[in-house]
């Protein structure tokens, strides 16, 4: 059992008690996933009563998504600070791609907790919307960079549905690396972020540099 429940209690504000139990929740949810963990486990983890949680929270639904929506605003905010630092295109995308996977490094529970229930109706709502979010912040700071250039030949709205569907398969893949990354943990961040740099980059170098794909004509025409 986690040593949240061993710790010497002390009154809380009600923002400390909300944390308190959100650190509990991601504990059981990481473990137990969202079925499998209960209001009574997250309570005992937390060392408090299931009515309190009650206090704060309607549902377990409810505490699971302002959970994701916790991670959620934490992993955006690392990708905007590191995206941001970095002096060219390629720097500004390792450094989001770095900030995302430290996160996952970091907060292993949070992650399991995060994904691994993607696929449940009850929890799915929530996590397809932080993927959403993540797909336009993405966008947002491809749009930004001075190295993305302007095709004249494009229009601005297809150019933004362009660079939304790169985001999109941007996200798609770093998350996908990230759950092989769990069945592979003796493989060196700096190393994950090589392969999906590797990955990424290249193309998206080519196309700033103003390079597209040409399509094949059918066969038999």
């Amino acid at each position: 059992m986690s040593a949240m429940a061993d710790r010497p209690r002390r009154r809380l504000s009600a923002a400390e008690r909300r944390d308190e139990l959100l650190d509990a929740a991601s504990e059981v949810f990481a473990r137990s996933g969202y079925h499998g963990a209960s209001l009574e486990e997250i309570a005992s983890v937390a060392g408090v009563s299931k009515a309190l949680i009650y206090e704060h929270f309607a549902s377990k639904r409810e505490l699971h998504a302002e959970l994701v929506a916790r991670h959620a605003s934490e992993i955006f905010r690392r990708l905007q600070a590191n995206a941001e630092s970095g002096a060219t295109g390629e720097e500004r995308l390792r450094g989001g791609i770095d900030a995302f996977l430290s996160f996952v490094e970091e907060h292993r529970d949070a992650w399991r907790a995060l994904f691994r229930d993607a696929s449940d109706p009850e929890v799915a709502e929530a996590i397809a919307g932080v993927q959403q979010q993540a797909v336009g912040v993405i966008a947002a700071l491809m749009a930004a960079d001075p190295a993305v250039r302007d095709d004249p030949k494009v229009d601005p709205a297809q150019r933004a549905l362009f660079l939304e569907a790169h985001a999109g398969l941007l996200a798609g893949a770093i998350q996908a690396l990230a759950g092989w990354w769990e069945d592979h943990r003796h493989v060196p961040r700096e190393v994950v972020t090589d392969r999906a740099m590797e990955f990424c980059w290249l193309g998206l170098d080519r196309l700033s540099e103003g390079e597209r794909l040409r399509r094949r004509a059918a066969p038999g025409r």
